[in-house]
């Protein structure tokens, strides 16, 4: 908690499930049916969008800090990691990893890259399965960047190396 009392303060980059890193540009108060709500004003630059949340249901809603060092590793050694495809109908797995993608859970989101990733030699992937790779990706790699203070394409970078780490290790 913030001296101020709130949870995050004006400034903080931050994570939403459905969205990803956003930053506090303010908090204000809003006078919704007669009562007074105070909300944090998050914008998501990557999608253009401000979001709206109330002060009292941000940790419920599920609005994170960015990630600790010890998650970013974690998610960095799920990237290495051999993919786990499960035997499943492919509605079924892509609803599973649209899942993960929400949850907003930096791991979660790093086993999604890792299973849907294709190294150059792999067969080609379906327009779905690129669409959900490439959301999963760009999703950590917009962590990564704010938490090292880099901008998104050296964070692509970062998460590429640990890719290509365990195409290595697997050829």
């Amino acid at each position: 908690m913030s001296k101020s009392g709130l949870e995050f303060s004006v400034g903080d980059h931050v994570v939403y499930p459905a969205h990803g890193v956003g930053q506090i540009q303010e908090v204000e108060t809003q006078e919704v049916a007669g009562y007074s709500l105070e909300v944090y004003v998050i914008t998501f630059e990557h999608e253009k969008m401000t979001l709206r949340v109330p002060t009292k249901k941000a940790v419920t809603s599920g609005l994170r800090p960015l990630a600790a060092n010890d998650v970013v590793t974690k998610a960095l050694t799920t990237l290495k990691g051999r993919a786990r495809v499960k035997r499943t109908m492919w509605s079924r797995r892509a609803q599973e990893y649209e899942a993960k993608i929400n949850s907003g859970d930096l791991i979660s989101i790093a086993e999604v890259v890792r299973d849907l990733h294709r190294a150059e030699n792999q067969p080609e992937q379906s327009y779905s399965e690129r669409q959900l790779y490439e959301s999963a990706l760009d999703r950590m790699a917009r962590e990564v960047a704010a938490i090292e203070k880099i901008d998104r394409d050296a964070a692509v970078g970062i998460l590429n190396k640990s890719l290509l780490v365990k195409t290595a290790v697997a050829a």
